[in-house]
């Protein structure tokens, strides 16, 4: 039986619709130069992602209450200084600033453009870990135009838990079974799926790096497959909400 044609679409963002690793060891980079540091600032963005499963399956696991990713970050920043022996090189306002550098992650080179096109007749919003205060400030560096800025801190938890996406669909007003998920990690999608949402598999190969062995391809038969945000815009299975 045919599925009805989406009306909303939900994104994940870091490494779906932003490179987060160049965009975190840019950042990197420029606070270890100012500091005098010469370490890997690319293997300190691994390093400080790395992190990011683990804090917050304790509060998925209910272990810790919720708590926005922005802090996650801050609490995970302090790991992977002393992790590289850099704990007495930054002080509490330099950590601060360089918490920020989740609010600078440049767009995937389809991804403005796609989000544009997409924007013209469906509603497109986030279905992210990202606070809203991040996914806010990230949007402006990015040039990114979301209808609505949903995920992790409507519904008190982290993805993959199912609340998250369905608190995305109620707030939108749109049933799961006309929502899209679209994301480059196979997990999320399945997450989705499980909530009763359509899926879209977008190729990130590069979100990892050039050595990247995961979510390369699709690993289940999602709704749509493809290359990038205009390669998604112009799926037929689009054209009925179109018209």
């Amino acid at each position: 039986m045919q599925r009805p044609a989406p009306l909303a679409l939900l994104f994940d963002v870091f490494g779906t619709v932003v490179d987060w690793r160049s965009g975190i060891a840019t950042e990197v980079a420029k606070a270890f130069e100012a500091n005098g540091v010469g370490a890997d600032s690319t293997a300190f963005a691994d390093a400080w992602r790395a992190q990011y499963q683990p804090a917050m399956q304790r509060i998925r696991s209910g272990s810790r209450g919720y708590v926005p990713l922005d802090l996650l970050h801050r609490e995970n920043l302090d790991i992977v200084l002393d992790e590289f022996g850099l704990s007495d090189r930054f002080d509490a306002a330099q950590r601060e600033a360089l918490n920020h550098a989740w609010e600078k992650l440049p767009p995937w080179p389809d991804a403005v453009a796609g989000l544009a096109a997409l924007r013209r007749n469906l509603i497109v919003a986030t279905c992210s870990n990202g606070s809203i205060a991040l996914m806010a400030r990230l949007a402006k560096f990015a040039g990114l135009s979301w209808d609505a800025i949903l995920g992790a801190e409507i519904a008190n938890d982290y993805k993959p838990s199912p609340r998250v996406y369905l608190r995305s669909c109620e707030a939108l007003g749109v049933p799961p079974r006309q929502v899209m998920m679209v994301a480059a990690h196979n997990d999320d999608l399945r997450a989705a799926r499980e909530c009763g949402l359509m899926t879209a598999f977008v190729r990130r190969p590069l979100e990892r790096g050039a050595g990247q062995t995961v979510d390369l391809e699709p690993t289940s038969n999602w709704d749509i497959v493809a290359d990038d945000f205009l390669e998604l815009s112009e799926h037929e299975r689009f054209s009925a909400t179109a018209s």
